[in-house]
């Protein structure tokens, strides 16, 4: 099977480094930004709206450029190398998805050109009983004579204290609160009477928020997709999403790798480069065998990202999964004891990569979680 990039994948990836690779190279300026009300820079964000970035999985019956799976893993790579803080995740890969996939022509009319032009959106979904029980939701919809009324509270939505536009899910039928029937999307306006927002920075310098929806009401229009019918949608677009997150992962270890091995020939003692010691030169051979490990697993990822087979979709993702976070964990674990004190400092790039890389592992599910979720599914090729 041929992984080699086309000629405009890689004329994306050149454009994305361009971009993406300087922005935050001086960490004065990164904590700056963190520091800001939207926790990200905005022209820069407009840059990736240049670029086309967040026309990207659109398509271009749709204004978009009818990218997939591998060019989302292209600009998430160049995400992770940059420790890049832009909403990208939030907006584009959750939203736009559920967008992509659950909104009528109608509304792709609308809301496609307002995640394009770089509105910033942001999925609520996650509350705080259900960890990572996609369909555990307990905020619920009542259908009124003009819409519906919402009730209930988010927790860790990403970005979506600067989110002007929100896709929240609730349930409108069911007994069970676990039940994949019975949910449905709608699309709120984050100004909306009712919705209240506490925005938070997370470990790894990114924001999120918790969000509260006290009587809510939207009209009928609002829906996203068929009522009671979401569950698969939020699946599928979480499968998409942890594709995502293992591919920034990858760019996160390279990166990270690469500091460590310049850092091994730099930094001396007794006299000579530490990396001359053949304990550390194993232990940097390690983690190159640990991230082209995690690498592989993006392109199955990307590969298996819109496979139409449930069951053989979400083994693959979550075995994925299983092998990215195993990979972070070991070479963010590798790289700082390498580099010693320096490497938890804030004024070097390690500590925030391993940070990052911290976050990403429990994103979407832990190890734990997706170990089981490819147990039930009896391993890989009795899913497939």
């Amino acid at each position: 099977m041929d992984f080699g990039l086309s000629d405009e994948q890689r004329m994306l990836k050149d454009s994305v480094d361009r971009l993406i690779g300087p922005a935050y190279d001086d960490l004065g300026k990164r904590r700056q930004t963190q520091k800001t009300e939207t926790g990200y820079d905005p022209e820069l964000w407009e840059k990736y709206v240049e670029l086309g970035l967040t026309a990207l999985p659109f398509a271009e019956e749709d204004g978009g450029f009818g990218g997939g799976p591998v060019e989302t893993m292209i600009a998430m790579e160049a995400i992770g190398r940059g420790l890049a803080l832009e909403p990208y995740l939030a907006s584009v890969v959750l939203a736009g998805n559920l967008i992509r996939l659950a909104a009528s022509p109608a509304q792709r009319e609308v809301l496609i050109p307002d995640i394009t032009s770089g509105k910033p959106f942001a999925f609520a979904h996650t509350e705080r009983q259900s960890r990572y029980d996609l369909f555990d939701v307990a905020t619920h919809a009542r259908r009124t004579e003009t819409g519906y009324t919402l009730e209930g509270d988010k927790s860790v939505v990403v970005h979506g204290d600067s989110a002007q536009t929100l896709i929240v899910s609730a349930r409108t039928s069911s007994a069970s609160r676990r039940d994949s029937h019975g949910l449905t999307l709608f699309v709120v306006d984050a100004g909306t009477p009712g919705v209240s927002r506490r925005g938070f920075a997370t470990q790894d310098g990114q924001r999120g928020a918790s969000i509260s929806l006290a009587g809510v009401q939207v009209p009928h229009t609002a829906v996203l997709g068929a009522v009671d019918h979401a569950g698969d949608v939020i699946e599928q677009v979480t499968d998409i999403a942890i594709a995502a997150v293992c591919a920034e992962a990858v760019g996160t270890m390279t990166a990270l790798h690469e500091l460590t091995v310049e850092y091994l020939k730099t930094r001396k003692q007794f006299g000579v480069p530490i990396g001359s010691f053949q304990v550390l030169q194993h232990k940097a051979v390690d983690m190159f065998t640990a991230l082209e490990q995690a690498r592989s697993m993006e392109f199955y990822a990307a590969m298996m990202a819109t496979e139409p087979d449930r069951r053989a979709r979400r083994a693959a993702i979550s075995a994925a999964k299983v092998q990215i976070n195993t990979s972070a964990r070991f070479l963010g674990q590798t790289a700082i004891q390498l580099h010693g004190g320096i490497g938890v400092t804030m004024e070097y790039r390690a500590g925030h990569y391993f940070k990052r890389l911290t976050m990403i592992e429990s994103l979407f599910g832990d190890t734990a979680h997706h170990m089981e979720l490819v147990d039930r599914a009896g391993g890989l090729l009795e899913a497939a």
